[in-house]
């Protein structure tokens, strides 16, 4: 049967079409899922596990640049974080490796998650609006892929290397338990991953205007603070990790300026140019 014209789809035609999307979007998460759920060693020992090891490449590289400065006594040096991992419940390592490889897979298929809400919002826009959006899968994946990159090898190393060695007292050992060191991995990854999606944001607010250039200027002071808050929420209490965290939000802030500049600017030409 053909699908019809946007406009003349009732509102339950529009969420049965939803419905759909949402369908092949579930498909898409799972089979990536699966694959992922297929390879445990990679899944946890490489990549889960990798920032709990003194070996891992933010912790060899920290070191490096503690000792050029003359620092030698630092936690990034040890030979091993004083705690061990541990799962307390009957069904936990089954439970944490398939929500983990769900997980994954999401990750895996941003892309094409991407590309099924496009699919569903696309045709309720104008062929001059599509034209102009062009490439939004590959951008908003890009920034996504980046976030994670970044949540992965620098809010996570920085939080474990934190936590592992806060101590309230020599007679508390520390004992993780799976779950939690897995939580910190997917949440610091993921949130990564959706807070560099904030030019996007900013794209598609101005398109509509809900954002102007002029508001985002406006109240930079006061997401300057809100970016030093998350900063400190989602990092170890010391100068150098909110810094190292609220300096690329910042950028994507001061990017998101630009865009939202630039998408104004096409729409006044666009007026001038149908008043013409």
């Amino acid at each position: 049967m053909a699908k019809k014209n946007v406009d003349e789809m009732s509102f339950l035609d529009h969420l049965e079409d939803l419905r759909w999307h949402l369908i092949r979007i579930t498909i898409a998460v799972l089979l990536a899922g699966i694959i992922a759920f297929c390879m445990p060693g990679i899944l946890f020992d490489v990549i889960i596990f990798g920032p709990t090891e003194m070996s891992f490449p933010t912790y060899e590289w920290l070191c490096q640049m503690s000792q050029n400065i003359g620092i030698k006594d630092t936690t990034f040096c040890a030979d091993r974080f004083p705690f061990d991992l541990q799962n307390r419940t009957v069904a936990g390592q089954f439970s944490a490796h398939i929500w983990t490889a769900i997980y994954a897979g999401f990750i895996i298929a941003f892309p094409y998650v991407l590309y099924q809400l496009w699919r569903f919002i696309s045709p309720g826009l104008k062929p001059n609006e599509r034209k102009t959006s062009r490439g939004f899968i590959v951008i908003a994946s890009l920034l996504f892929f980046i976030g994670v990159l970044f949540g992965y090898y620098v809010i996570t190393p920085l939080s474990f290397n934190f936590l592992a060695n806060y101590s309230i007292s020599d007679l508390v050992v520390n004992d993780f338990d799976l779950n939690s060191v897995i939580a910190v991995v997917r949440s610091s990854s993921l949130a990564s991953g959706l807070v560099f999606e904030l030019p996007i944001v900013i794209y598609f607010l101005t398109k509509i205007g809900l954002v102007t250039p002029e508001v985002l200027k406006k109240y930079r002071k006061f997401a300057l603070v809100i970016v030093l808050i998350i900063s400190a929420v989602i990092t170890p209490p010391d100068i150098a990790s909110q810094v190292i965290v609220a300096v690329p939000i910042l950028i994507l802030y001061q990017v998101s300026i630009f865009i939202s500049r630039i998408v104004v600017r096409n729409q006044k030409r666009k007026e001038q140019k149908a008043k013409a």
